[in-house]
């Protein structure tokens, strides 16, 4: 039982980033996935991509799904973070068509699988 005391000691000393709690967490993502919604159409109208509004609110939704097994408060106000600050890149139009379109791009990268492939991309 004395080893979990100072474990004990050091969880309670730790400082929440913006969060108090997990409903307070929970409100702050909600309030950011609104500000996200309101602004698909400022992102397809300014930056003209060839993507529709229901397609950029698609791939929020998607990005937002990434993340939702995330159960540390402090984790989850760290990405609430990141995600305003990359909606204010967006807003002041600090990003490129690029970088928007990067989100469509596939993660995946696949392996070549034939001889041709293998040579043409350098691997043995």
């Amino acid at each position: 039982m004395a080893a979990r005391e100072p474990a004990k000691r050091i969880i309670q000393q730790v400082r929440p980033i913006l969060s108090v709690d997990r409903e307070e967490a929970r409100q702050r993502v909600i309030n950011l996935y609104k500000a996200w919604h309101r602004t698909a159409p400022f992102i397809v109208e300014k930056f003209d991509i060839p993507k529709s509004v229901p397609q950029v609110r698609q791939k929020l939704k998607e990005e937002f799904i990434k993340n939702k097994d995330v159960s540390d408060v402090r984790v989850i106000d760290m990405l609430v973070i990141k995600g305003q600050m990359e909606l204010k890149e967006i807003t002041k139009i600090w990003k490129q068509k690029g970088h928007i379109m990067r989100y469509w791009q596939e993660s995946i990268e696949y392996k070549p699988n034939d001889f041709l492939s293998k040579f043409m991309s350098g691997h043995n």
